[in-house]
């Protein structure tokens, strides 16, 4: 589903674009605060995601003039000249009508076309979204200046480079270190610090309190419960000023729309534009599962220092990553400093272990893996099950470059060579019983 960027001139301003998916619906999407078509896709959740509201729409993205791929150095843009960007776009790929979907600041944008427009506008759709940035007598959620200025740009001028309030835009992924990687090259990719700090300044002053009442198309207000950039009460604001508008508040802190549940979210958006919900077929299947970590990894970093063992890591996923290929496993999910991967078969998963945990010391990192071999329930990309738990578990007890399996693996891999230590029998948190558990001779 990866697509080609094009571009597209608005007035004199070259506008990057992509389109993905060919549903009978066509969907405009515009990002919050910055964004790089191109480099969305090096995230697997953020991938997931976009792959997920093209399954039922035909998928129109850009970056605003000023960010990403199109024309950088264009100077402060009005509301209106970002409205006739969405205008050009939909003229460039022959769309007649869209429904528009605005994250964040985002929803200025989709709010103002979808008022302006509405005869292009099939329907409005604002998640995380809020009426204004700055504080107001009759819009108390908003920041003083003074709060303003001595968050937002102490954050960017301190931070700038690095995933800039991360703990805040998604707390579940504040800790994920390859999240924490890709959210930082990706601000980095989508504006310069300037650029970035303009954009902020000019979401300051913008207030759309005054064009609500004139948006006459169905409109989705989304908005998750623990948002920690805007409140629930903004969005409880946009709906009663929109006429008709229909306010969802869903559970999770996100305000990234591709973090937390974004199968319940993207469900929405497709019922609402659809009248039906797709859901991820389940699916059961035995999979071995293999979860890895760094040994050490607190002390390398304070060793090496943050930017150095972000490097390290940067290294180390690629490494996992390029073995995971060769045995044909797969991956599911990272924590942090380690992965969790699912293989057809033992064998394979032993072997893949092996090369990773080879490759990895050349880089200097001793790893531990745990393997387990049971019933998953697959829902799309997600694994679930208790063979997920057990290899979690198994981990844990695993010394400095183990590689210790549960007894279903051992006795899986008879005649292939492989050969084990008995490490005898342990209780594994949360799990009943004694576990038999075996470590890969080198």
């Amino acid at each position: 589903m990866l697509s080609r960027t094009r571009y597209t001139k608005s007035g004199n301003v070259s506008i990057a674009y992509q389109v993905t998916g060919e549903g009978p619906i066509d969907l405009v999407f515009t990002h919050g605060w910055i964004s790089n078509v191109e480099y969305a896709w090096e995230n697997p959740d953020c991938a997931r995601f976009l792959r997920h509201l093209a399954s039922f729409s035909r998928l129109i993205r850009f970056d605003k003039r000023g960010t990403g791929l199109s024309d950088r150095d264009v100077g402060l843009s009005t509301l209106e000249q970002r409205v006739d960007d969405i205008r050009a776009v939909m003229d460039a790929v022959g769309s007649e009508r869209a429904a528009v979907f605005g994250n964040s600041e985002g929803g200025f944008m989709s709010a103002m076309f979808a008022a302006t427009h509405p005869e292009r506008t099939a329907a409005l759709i604002m998640q995380g979204s809020y009426a204004r940035e700055s504080w107001a007598p009759d819009y108390p959620w908003g920041r003083t200046a003074e709060q303003y200025f001595k968050t937002w740009h102490t954050d960017l001028e301190k931070s700038w480079g690095e995933p800039f309030q991360l703990d805040e835009a998604a707390p579940t992924m504040a800790n994920d270190e390859a999240a924490r990687s890709w959210f930082g090259a990706y601000l980095r990719n989508s504006a310069s610090f300037s650029a970035a700090k303009a954009q902020a300044d000019w979401n300051f002053e913008v207030d759309i309190r005054g064009i609500l009442p004139s948006i006459r198309v169905p409109t989705l207000v989304l908005h998750r419960r623990g948002d920690r950039w805007y409140s629930v009460a903004e969005a409880q604001y946009l709906a009663d000023h929109i006429p008709g508008a229909k306010l969802v508040v869903l559970p999770g802190e996100d305000h990234v729309p591709w973090w937390g549940d974004q199968e319940r979210l993207v469900g929405e958006i497709q019922e609402f534009l659809t009248g039906t919900r797709q859901t991820s077929p389940t699916e059961r299947v035995l999979l071995t599962v293999v979860v890895t970590d760094i040994v050490g990894s607190t002390g390398k970093v304070a060793q090496l220092g943050d930017q150095r063992w972000k490097e390290v890591l940067q290294l180390h996923d690629a490494a996992v990553r390029r073995e995971l290929s060769s045995f044909g496993g797969e991956e599911i999910n990272t924590t942090g400093d380690g992965f969790i991967l699912a293989f057809s078969g033992p064998t394979r998963a032993i072997q893949c272990s092996l090369a990773i945990k080879q490759r990895l010391e050349n880089l200097g990192l001793k790893m531990r893996a745990g393997l387990h071999t049971g019933e998953c329930e697959r829902r799309g990309k997600d694994l679930s099950g208790i063979a997920v738990h057990v290899a979690s578990r198994i981990v844990s007890e695993a010394a400095q470059s183990d590689i210790l399996v549960s007894n279903t693996v051992k006795d899986l891999v008879v005649g292939s060579g492989i050969q084990f230590l008995d490490r005898g029998n342990h209780v594994l948190k949360g799990l009943p019983g004694q576990w038999s558990l075996f470590a890969v001779t080198p």
